[in-house]
């Protein structure tokens, strides 16, 4: 039976709790087979975000070329959708730096995320704790998925898509739509200022898998859910367009590329 693993994240503000000493367990490590070469996992990582900045370049590009386009030819910015989802984005920003911050239900999303992935990867969750100055759940299974999942999942957003679905099954909801929109835009706003926040502050849920790593990782999902979203709020943008441009991108990055070898 595998061993549990703890999935941990505490936040330090006002008074730093007292340090507890730590006590080591011991270590068991195998002899590698004869012949076999040994590459630390974080090296591997390493190099596989390297490889992963092309990607993001290009999908950045494409993203605000896509944008930019709909915006100018295709009026996005004047569609209802575009400016209820501002609304709530800018109302979460005043409340986010002009009032306290929910800190609990910040934690609460945060475990819950970890709890959810851990539960799409086949594992199980057996504790599951949260409050104003940290949470953690324990686990049998982790991964650098189940441990960046809280920065690139917008939980609450979801939650509110997913109970308009469900409550469109037994009411009209049409009439709501604006406010769906609104309420996508502050739980999204939610999402993305406290990852900005949380990422500063040497989190271990980005420093087990190596922090450069863990950033490629975070802000290309982002974007990739931003790609999601703006192709779901405009009629006039869709994923094979997306696909096509992305592909006209990378194909420009590639000549670019070996222009210069």
């Amino acid at each position: 039976m595998a061993a549990k693993k703890k999935r941990r994240t505490t936040l330090h503000h006002g008074r730093r709790p007292a340090r507890r000493a730590k006590v080591a367990a011991p270590i068991v490590r195998r002899a590698p087979a004869q012949g076999a070469w040994l590459v630390p996992t974080r090296w591997l990582k390493f190099v596989i975000a390297l490889f992963l900045l092309p990607v993001c370049a290009i999908l950045t590009q494409t993203f605000f070329t896509v944008f930019a386009r709909a915006a100018v030819t295709q009026r996005l910015w004047a569609g209802e959708e575009f400016w209820f989802f501002s609304l709530g984005a800018i109302l979460w920003l005043i409340a986010f730096f002009g009032l306290p911050r929910p800190m609990l239900v910040y934690v609460f999303g945060h475990e819950l995320t970890h709890a959810l992935w851990v539960v799409l990867m086949g594992g199980r969750v057996t504790r599951f704790r949260v409050g104003r100055d940290g949470g953690h759940i324990v686990t049998d299974r982790n991964n650098f998925w189940i441990a960046l999942a809280p920065y690139f999942f917008p939980l609450y957003s979801l939650l509110a898509i997913g109970a308009y679905g469900l409550l469109g099954l037994f009411f009209n909801v049409q009439p709501y739509g604006r406010l769906l929109y609104a309420v996508i835009g502050a739980t999204w706003a939610f999402h993305f200022t406290f990852t900005c926040w949380m990422i500063p502050k040497k989190q271990t849920d980005l420093t087990d898998h190596g922090t450069f790593f863990s950033l490629v990782v975070i802000y290309l999902m982002n974007l990739a859910l931003l790609s999601v979203m703006l192709v779901l709020a405009s009629s006039e943008i869709t994923f094979a367009g997306l696909g096509r441009d992305f592909v006209a991108n990378t194909e420009k990055f590639a000549h670019w590329v070996s222009a210069r070898l």
